[in-house]
């Protein structure tokens, strides 16, 4: 009995290596239906997230705005047909008045052209293609915002999901403690004490893989939702490489953000908007200027008196037929401070975007920044809890031979059980804080975020 647990629990510490060591990696093997990528949870995510749609609607939205201003160059066409019943008093053909009812039938066709308005057509197509990129820079940082929560939701499940696996190894060395020391008691070389404590122990271990598990679904739970999954039942996500560590830190915050700022959508919407916001200034600066605009059209019409005789339907249409064109001139004098007050406020409007610009470059620098200073943390303490882990397998081994030949108490045997556990969990914590933070600062850069 001794040698088989010893052989059982020699097992399970060396496992534990495998934590520490390339290409050795353990997990719990979950049941599920396909174990997806990152970039195939990224993928998804962009085709079915809501945020996303939306902000593609957008996109559409905007492409309308600015077909509706490059059509106001058009010339505008309208026809229209009247008939008009009049009864007692009315004007004959003869250009008379007398007691009698009166038909009149009319035919029209009528156009209008814009030729000059003060450069307002010519402001509004410009400030609709920038609209445009704004809204596609937009439609950008939310797809962006996406893949940077998929990937955290991803890195949490890889975590939760080692954190299991800890909670179910003390389970199991646990348990073997148990059966143990119950044989031993049957021999009289253990006390009932001892085994109620190891009882107590198994029986808090059971619980903290309990909480583990659960706060494992949760995670897969965040995801699916994310990527907008009916149910998380049967999804889990796929390990990555055993080289994913191997990434160096990148460069300073400041070399990172120079990068960042000239391609990061979020910048690129803002300035874009700074451009429109200059654009309504000259937009606003037109109501000074005067406007010019082109008519013209055809008519007709058809003119019965009862008790008059008149010509035929088709003559009076020929001889009446008509032709006009004209042109007509605004010029603005006086508009009641309207259209300074508009320039006023434009350029209100463009100084707040200029605080709005700076804002979200000083934004993403602060991010950048609290991004590098947590992966040079996680890497710092990736490092230690590297060789923390690698020390405290060793001790637990060493504490286990001790305790199998008497030299050991359950007491000690247990504090270096507990310290190979935390030992284990804390470098699981610091190596996907560095994974995530490597990553995210190389997103930032503008690559693909992957794993």
């Amino acid at each position: 009995m001794k040698k088989v647990y010893t052989l059982l629990l020699t097992t399970f510490v060396l496992s534990g290596l495998s934590f520490v060591m390339p290409g050795l990696t353990g997990h719990l093997a979950a049941a599920q239906e396909k174990a997806w990528t990152l970039q195939e949870c990224i993928g998804y995510a962009l085709d079915h997230n809501l945020t996303v749609q939306q902000g593609a609607l957008q996109v559409q939205q905007r492409e309308i705005d600015l077909n509706t201003a490059r059509s106001s160059r058009l010339p505008g066409v309208a026809g229209s047909a009247s008939q008009n019943f009049s009864f007692g008093r009315g004007l004959t053909e003869n250009n008379t008045y007398a007691n009698t009812n009166t038909t009149n039938t009319s035919f029209s066709v009528g156009a209008d052209m814009t030729l000059f308005n003060g450069l307002r057509t010519y402001n509004n197509i410009l400030l609709g293609k920038l609209n445009l990129e704004a809204a596609t820079a937009d439609l950008e940082k939310a797809k962006d915002d996406i893949r940077v929560a998929v990937a955290q939701a991803f890195v949490q499940i890889l975590y939760n999901r080692e954190i299991a696996e800890v909670a179910a190894r003390q389970v199991e060395i646990d348990s073997l403690q148990v059966v143990r020391l119950e044989a031993l008691l049957e021999n009289g070389k253990s006390t009932a004490a001892d085994v109620a404590a190891q009882k107590a122990s198994l029986a808090q271990g059971r619980l903290t893989a309990v909480q583990a598990e659960n706060n494992l679904q949760l995670a897969r739970l965040d995801l699916a939702q994310l990527l907008e999954l009916p149910s998380p039942e049967g999804f889990d996500v796929a390990l990555p490489s055993d080289d994913a560590l191997a990434l160096p830190l990148p460069a300073g915050p400041e070399i990172i953000y120079e990068e960042a700022v000239g391609i990061k959508p979020s910048v690129r919407a803002e300035e874009t908007r700074l451009a429109s916001a200059a654009r309504n200034i000259d937009l606003a600066r037109g109501g000074y200027l005067p406007s010019l605009s082109l008519s013209g059209g055809l008519g007709t019409n058809y003119y019965t008196s009862s008790g008059y005789a008149g010509k035929g339907f088709f003559d009076q249409l020929s001889n009446n037929f008509s032709q006009y064109v004209g042109l007509s001139l605004n010029v603005p004098i006086f508009s009641r401070l309207s259209t300074r007050n508009q320039v006023r406020s434009a350029r209100v409007n463009y100084e707040a975007q200029q605080l709005q610009l700076e804002t979200v470059k000083k934004q993403l620098f602060k991010e950048i920044q609290q991004a590098w200073y947590n992966a040079l943390s996680a890497r710092t303490k990736f490092e230690s809890s590297t060789q923390a882990a690698s020390a405290a397998t060793e001790s637990f081994a060493l504490a286990t031979a001790k305790y199998e030949n008497g030299k050991a108490s359950i007491t000690e045997f247990n504090e270096a059980k507990n310290q190979y556990l935390k030992a284990r969990s804390d470098l699981a914590q610091a190596r996907y804080e560095y994974l995530y933070q490597t990553r995210l600062l190389d997103f930032y850069r503008g690559r693909e975020l992957t794993l």
